[in-house]
C-alpha cells in the first residue's frame, strides 16, 4: 500500500470508531476500538511504541 492508501485506511477507521461510539467516552475506549478497527482493516499496528526523544 501507498503512503496515501494507508493514511485513506486509517482516517476512514477514526471516521468509523468515532461515528459508531460518538462523543464524551474516555479516551481508552476510542484507543481500544480503534485499535480493533485498524486490524480488521488488515494493517499491521502497535500500541504505545515508545519513542525516543533526545
Amino acid at each position: 500500500m501507498t503512503e496515501n492508501e494507508i493514511s485513506y485506511e486509517i482516517r476512514g477507521a477514526i471516521f468509523d470508531v468515532y461515528n459508531e461510539l460518538g462523543p464524551g467516552l474516555l479516551e481508552s475506549v476510542y484507543q481500544a476500538a480503534l485499535m480493533f478497527e485498524l486490524l480488521e482493516r488488515e494493517l499491521n499496528v502497535r500500541k504505545e511504541v515508545p519513542v525516543p526523544v533526545k
